[in-house]
């Protein structure tokens, strides 16, 4: 490691710890020495220099909070000394020229994907299952279980033979401790469709019982999936009764694509003549629509056809140092490629709100992301919450202790192009560049929306270790540090340690991370969640949700 310690912008006033740091320890950074007072955790901070209680803390050159007490230098900065504060903002009409990075190197790379009638590529062939309502989520397990096992897309192989030798070993008396879950036989069925990519399962908690709005939006939510590139044919099982009416699913499933042409299956339980009939003709339908949807191949595809989101999710003090601005120049480089990215999670986008509508190419874009910003935190307030609560037990542990500071290495994930788009939930990014769209910051809830919004590749970056996915997405873990790669290796894609050891710089991490979108998206690698069927779906409930 070249440097114990960091000063991330130059207007800061705090200093991150690369390494722990003792007490009583000098270390040094340019020309500059630091008396430690106490010990300090790699990934959290201590402050440059006496500080009065009531100033403010700079950190990636905006305000992260305000002390509480007098601070001196070198002290630990904590929840005890710091609480969470932003800047106001406001349309400034402000003009800003974009460098672009030099994409020399990907000039003429292309992908292989699936190419869709409507112009947009797919980086997956999906076959697609969706309940309008949760009453069908058994149905839908059932037929979860005979599809994947008999079509070869089951990756619980390994645990039913473990759960089998276990039970033998009891039956025979012998210890089950020495059982070893590396020795269980397995029976990997190939697959039956070369180039069916997966089948997934859409189960969630509504489409009834709750107000209708959440209905409404859930529907739209699921004919986003249902039109998503990704998809190459959809079956969808309704109750009857519910809130959520196949008319409104079919209706808004035409309101975004009028011109919807993909296998599209419909059962309705309540018109069936019995369960088994039901559950046995979905099957039979789906299997001649996979027979169908097998005849499509990869095809090359230029980089602008790649639509990529980028999530943070069990960030520590290190996502925006290593992983998030990595993924950020990655995201530059797409962009002036002519593709798209998806920035979400407003809760984390708390304190630089005001750098983001600078960064809007119109009024209209900026005020749409200052009305959405304002009306989801006004929400949370009347529940007697704020965003200021947003960061869990685990990121104040890893040195995350305000919101501000946690958004402000979030956005990191966005790069520095300009704002050309706002998208409220659900909504489809049509507009090539940057677009912020409106989610919370709950891992699967943000990775829901951004599917929705046509997300084909998720880059999510953590510092903890987070083992979430999408059913329709493919989901690229990177992680903030090395430690957290060697621990959980097999969630892990790409490591971003090698930046905070000071090995690679931003834009070499940038560039390997796009490289591995090229091979993610052509299907050449697969990434360890889709490898583990990490399929997460939370619809948004516009309630309270950070």
């Amino acid at each position: 490691m070249k440097n114990k310690i960091l000063k991330v912008n130059p207007n800061d006033n705090v200093i991150v710890a690369l390494t722990n740091l003792q007490k009583g320890e000098t270390v040094q950074l340019n020309d500059k020495a630091f008396f430690i007072k106490e010990n300090i955790e790699a990934k959290h901070k201590f402050f440059e220099q006496d500080t009065k209680a009531g100033s403010e803390i700079i950190m990636y050159g905006v305000i992260v909070g305000t002390t509480q007490i007098d601070v001196s230098s070198g002290q630990w900065m904590n929840t005890t000394n710091v609480k969470h504060a932003t800047s106001p903002y406001a349309w400034r009409n402000v003009k800003q020229e974009w460098k672009a990075p030099d994409v020399s190197a990907f000039t003429n790379k292309t992908f292989n994907g699936y190419h869709r009638k409507d112009g947009r590529v797919g980086t997956a062939n999906y076959w697609l299952f969706i309940p309008t309502v949760f009453c069908e989520k058994r149905n839908m397990d059932v037929i979860r279980e005979a599809l994947h096992n008999e079509l070869g897309y089951a990756v619980t192989d390994k645990y039913k033979a473990y759960t089998k030798s276990l039970v033998e070993a009891y039956q025979s008396n012998h210890n089950v401790d020495e059982v070893d879950l590396s020795l269980a036989p397995t029976n990997k069925k190939n697959r039956v469709f070369e180039n069916v990519d997966g089948i997934k399962f859409l189960n969630h908690e509504g489409g009834c019982g709750g107000i209708r709005q959440d209905a409404a939006v859930l529907s739209k939510l699921l004919a986003a999936y249902a039109n998503h590139p990704n998809v190459g044919g959809v079956t969808v099982l309704s109750l009857g009764c519910q809130n959520l009416q196949v008319s409104d699913f079919e209706r808004d499933l035409k309101a975004i694509n009028p011109d919807f042409d993909k296998p599209l299956f419909i059962f309705e339980q309540q018109q069936s003549q019995s369960e088994e009939e039901l559950i046995s003709s979905a099957i039979k339908k789906t299997f001649s629509g996979l027979i169908e949807i097998n005849e499509l191949k990869r095809e090359p595809a230029p980089l602008s056809k790649l639509t990529i989101g980028v999530k943070c999710g069990g960030s520590d003090g290190f996502s925006g140092i290593s992983a998030n601005p990595s993924v950020g120049y990655c995201s530059d480089l797409i962009v002036a490629l002519g593709g798209k990215v998806l920035l979400a999670e407003f809760p984390e986008l708390c304190g630089v709100e005001q750098e983001l509508v600078d960064r809007c190419v119109n009024e209209d874009t900026a005020n749409k992301f200052i009305h959405l910003m304002k009306s989801y935190e006004k929400i949370v307030i009347n529940a007697g919450s704020g965003f200021h609560m947003n960061p869990s037990p685990g990121n104040i542990k890893d040195g995350l202790i305000t919101d501000a500071m946690k958004s402000a290495g979030a956005a990191k994930k966005g790069g520095t192009s300009p704002v050309v788009a706002t998208l409220d939930y659900t909504e489809k990014a049509t507009i090539s560049g940057l677009n912020l769209v409106c989610t919370p910051g709950n891992d699967v809830e943000a990775t829901t929306g951004k599917a929705a919004s046509g997300a084909t590749l998720i880059l999510f970056t953590t510092g903890l270790g987070t083992p979430t996915g999408n059913p329709v997405c493919p989901t690229i873990k990177v992680s903030t540090n090395s430690n957290l790669t060697k621990r959980m290796n097999d969630i892990i894609d790409i490591d971003c340690g090698p930046v905070v050891e000071g090995e690679k710089t931003i834009e070499q991490m940038g560039q390997a991370i796009l490289e591995y979108c090229i091979e993610a998206a052509s299907g050449n690698v697969i990434p360890k969640a889709v490898q583990l069927n990490q399929d997460d779906f939370i619809p948004w409930k516009r309630g309270v949700s950070l």
